[in-house]
């Protein structure tokens, strides 16, 4: 059984998706639409923008969901079929309409809102976020708990790799008690602490236009960041993606989860191969591979 994965925030690279389109240019009015509903040059900013204007939130995020689309649309067109997606933080977007329970275009509108209200959220609330490497999840939690000031887990992406967000003091001090516990502590780069309680304005600004979105039933299974499993009731989806914002990524119970669902191929599309790398990290005996660019579409589909 085979299982779409999707992008999240930090993967996007100058470039992204752009032999792609120029290889099928009938993907380029996905570009299109999706920069009307943003207002924004999408096209320019995947194929063009450098590095700073790449990473900052409001344009990240709609890029790099864009990108994964225009894969999994390359991909669909020679023939991929799959029964259920999940992604990373704000894959879970492009996871939405990849499977249904969006319309591309409300999913860029939805992008948009979240993007726009986490950007605004991390400039007036700095924070700072680690990965933590060869420390067991549960030590983390524990150290996190004794340390003054807020710093807490908030992805959980394989067993060897937790990240960690708060107050930038707070983050530097857990950072010193993991190094002592014989853990490697890697400092990213991003604007603000995601996934915790530094985001609860960007929650409550987003939740607004998060409720005058229509929802369906995913067409296939749809496996969540919040729950860490399988999500099977889409009454209060609202409620659901503006907790996500303030709530840590379950990743590695989902990828246990859909294991024992049956799944046993995961694709991931979009920019680089992050999640590719957990699959393999967190599931034995299983095939996980990326698609991005005309290289991997071709090598998938020989």
């Amino acid at each position: 059984m085979v299982i779409s994965l999707f992008s999240g925030q930090g993967s996007q690279y100058q470039g992204m998706g752009k032999d792609i389109a120029e290889k099928y240019p009938e993907l380029i009015s996905l570009y299109d639409r999706a920069s009307d509903v943003i207002d924004k040059d999408l096209k320019n900013i995947c194929f063009e923008a450098d590095e700073a204007v790449l990473g900052e939130t409001a344009n990240s995020q709609p890029a790099i969901m864009l990108t994964s689309l225009v894969c999994l649309e390359a991909a669909k067109n020679k023939g991929f079929q799959f029964e259920a997606v999940a992604g990373h933080s704000l894959g879970e977007y492009a996871s939405m309409v990849a499977s249904g329970v969006v319309s591309f275009e409300e999913g860029f509108r939805l992008i948009k809102a979240r993007a726009e209200a986490m950007d605004k959220c991390a400039k007036a609330n700095k924070g700072a976020m680690s990965a933590v490497m060869k420390l067991a999840p549960e030590k983390i939690e524990e150290i996190c708990s004794t340390v003054d000031g807020y710093v807490v887990p908030v992805n959980y992406n394989s067993p060897q790799q937790t990240v960690i967000a708060g107050e930038t003091e707070a983050v530097a001090k857990a950072a010193e008690l993991f190094t002592a516990e014989g853990a490697r502590v890697i400092p990213l780069k991003v604007a603000s602490a995601f996934h915790s309680k530094l985001m609860e304005e960007a929650s409550k600004e987003f939740f607004e236009t998060a409720k005058t979105i229509t929802y369906k039933k995913p067409q296939i299974k749809y496996y969540s960041n919040l729950t860490g499993a399988e999500l099977t009731d889409f009454s209060d989806m609202a409620e659901i993606l503006a907790k996500h914002i303030v709530s840590p990524v379950r990743f590695t119970s989902e990828l246990n989860a859909m294991l024992n669902d049956g799944f046993d191929t995961f694709v991931e599309f979009g920019p680089n191969k992050v999640l590719t790398g957990l699959v393999k990290k967190t599931l034995k005996g299983v095939t996980a591979y990326n698609i991005e660019n005309v290289k991997n579409l071709e090598e998938a589909f020989a």
